[in-house]
């Protein structure tokens, strides 16, 4: 790392030569009017303008590089220099100052506009207070228009320029054009030669001789550490993410270039990819935001990327872990992600098909995403084989540990690396050891009274297990819910005894009336007839059917429910009754003993 301290002159000469360019990971963004006078002013009294940083690029550029906005002439070249921070300030500057054209900013109400910016010399040659002030924008007319509290301007012209005193800003680079505005200008009043000789002295001079420190980044800096600079020094704005970097890595990727004709685009490849499984999978999402991170994400394809390439360096005897912590995302080199790539979205494909297994069909009913991420790698490395009876039994009881035991609601790196290896194993039967996440996952029956919302992964998994073990519908009462049958007849989550009910009752009632223990899965149209309390909706919904009482009480018994609870409006036989039938139900998706409840009150 150097520091240097470049003449502002020759960096919006190398912005406009294209010397400087910006890696194609910086976002675009446009400084407010204001701000940008603010900056003018700033660089005219010669104060400290801050720190710019930039990545040399040794004649071979690491990124996809593009101008800065207002620079596009310089059509395609490869930069000296990449610009990491500083990328606002010299793109106001180079087009304020540098450029031959209006400005394009936005106003105060956030409207864009396009300005010329002009320093008053009457007021730039006073106190430095005033050089706020000083700076002024015009519209791309250079006229303003007068109004009964301020007199008009017109500088459409170097004639009227001169006659107001407003020195053009984006020619003060320009010695020839600065020298044939200054005769302009004197040559209308003699007085002028003073007021000239201090504008140079207090503005020109100091413009034209303004430093900028700059700190300059090796070209062997590592992405991983270019990340990290470029995360600290943006603070303010939005976080850099992996797919970022690496899409403006892939893009700059030559042989690929060359092979191919064009650069990589890897926001259109993950586009395709994510618009094939949300087209056959809504759980990942919804085709309208198929190009955003909504549902499976981004990071989630490329973290379940890097695990199958760690996986595969680790098994032909490379040193490493399996991993898919950031530097190993920025490590993945674009024709291992290429070549890996459709193997993971075949194995996101069948994840999608096992969730509808579990009757986990919408986005907003996956317990969690992140968890899809070692699943989709085991489908990968195993292939077919995780469709053999044995290890769809051990895959489904690895799930359900995750979910019910929530094991994936804090740190899950570690957790991502261990699964992949360890859930491979167990499937494949090298031993006898189960996962962790199965070994260590526990359900504390009391848990079953908190589980109120669907912020809770184990809330979302009974919910999904109340449909998958043969809830029937209480008014679509021909066959059990099923995933299409989720979708098709809009199924949630619906209170069995009334909040209004409990409140009347006082006590322990209103502790658990949110509790998953009296909530059940059924359609909107079910949940329309479900006025009032248990005993007389249940009778509303059985002459719906059709049905003889007798067998709509059997109807009830699917949600693992004693109907007679429910006729008999006692709720709390009802709540025990439901409890631990829902603890059964848990016990069995995991494989072990759930942690015995105190009871009711407990």
């Amino acid at each position: 790392m150097s520091l240097d301290n470049p003449l502002l002159k020759k960096l919006l000469h190398d912005v406009g030569t294209g010397a400087l360019q910006l890696p194609d990971f910086q976002r675009e963004w446009k400084w407010g009017d204001e701000r940008i006078k603010a900056l003018i002013a700033t660089v005219t009294l010669d104060y400290p303008l801050g720190v710019v940083m930039a990545l040399q690029t040794a004649g071979t550029s690491p990124f996809r590089a593009r101008p800065l906005h207002g620079a596009e002439a310089v059509g395609e070249r490869t930069p000296e220099l990449l610009l990491l921070d500083g990328q606002q300030r010299l793109t106001s500057l180079f087009q304020a100052l540098h450029r031959d054209q209006p400005v394009e900013t936005v106003d105060g109400r956030n409207k864009d506009i396009k300005v010329w910016y002009y320093i008053d010399i009457a007021k730039a040659v006073g106190p430095p207070s005033d050089r706020d002030e000083a700076i002024v924008s015009v519209p791309e007319s250079r006229i303003v228009e007068g109004s009964s509290r301020r007199p008009g301007l017109d500088l459409s012209t170097t004639e009227r320029e001169c006659e107001a005193g407003m020195f053009p800003l984006h020619i003060v680079f320009d010695t020839q054009r600065t020298t044939t505005w200054q005769k302009e200008y004197v040559k209308l009043d003699d007085a002028h030669w003073d007021a000239w000789s201090d504008f140079k002295d207090l503005v020109l001079n100091r413009v034209q001789a303004f430093n900028v420190p700059m700190i300059n980044l090796p070209a062997d800096t590592t992405m991983d550490a270019v990340c990290a600079v470029f995360e600290r020094v943006n603070t303010g704005g939005i976080p850099l993410n992996v797919f970022e970097l690496l899409t403006a890595t892939y893009a700059g990727d030559q042989a690929h270039v060359q092979e191919f004709g064009t650069y990589y685009q890897l926001p259109e490849e993950w586009k395709a990819i994510k618009e094939r499984l949300v087209s056959q999978h809504p759980v990942f999402g919804s085709l309208e935001t198929a190009g955003s991170d909504d549902g499976l994400s981004s990071s989630d394809f490329l973290q379940a990327v890097a695990l199958l390439r760690t996986w595969e360096l680790k098994q032909s005897g490379m040193p490493g872990a399996v991993s898919c912590k950031r530097r190993d995302l920025l490590n993945l080199p674009l024709a291992d992600f290429r070549r890996l790539a459709p193997r993971i979205a075949d194995a996101f494909a069948w994840v999608g098909s096992f969730l509808a297994n579990q009757c986990i069909v919408r986005s907003r009913d996956l317990p969690y995403r992140t968890q899809l991420v070692p699943l989709a790698t085991v489908r990968a490395i195993l292939g077919e084989a995780t469709d053999e009876f044995a290890a769809e039994e051990r895959i489904s009881q690895w799930y359900w540990n995750g979910v019910l035991g929530e094991m994936y609601g804090g740190a899950i790196e570690s957790r991502f690396s261990r699964d992949v290896e360890q859930l491979v194993a167990w499937i494949r039967g090298e031993h006898h050891a189960v996962p962790d996440t199965v070994n260590d996952a526990a359900f504390f029956a009391d848990r079953l009274d908190t589980l109120t919302t669907r912020n809770s992964a184990a809330y979302k998994g009974i919910y999904a297990l109340l449909i998958k073990q043969g809830a029937v519908d209480w008014y679509f009462t021909e066959a059990p819910l099923n995933p299409a049958r989720i979708l098709a007849h809009a199924v949630d989550v619906r209170q069995i005894f009334p909040k209004s009910w409990a409140d009347k009752q006082g006590g322990r009632h209103a502790k658990h009336v949110y509790s998953i223990v009296n909530k059940t899965p059924l359609s909107h149209r079910a949940s329309r007839s479900m006025t009032g309390l248990p005993g007389s909706y249940l009778k509303a919904l059985q002459l719906e059917s059709g049905m003889r009482p007798e067998w709509f009480d059997d109807v009830i018994a699917t949600h693992l429910i004693d109907p007679s609870t429910l006729h008999e409006l006692d709720y709390e036989r009802f709540y025990e009754s439901r409890a631990k039938q829902l603890q059964e139900l848990v016990d069995a998706a995991m494989g072990k003993r759930t942690v015995i409840r105190d009871g009711l009150g407990g």
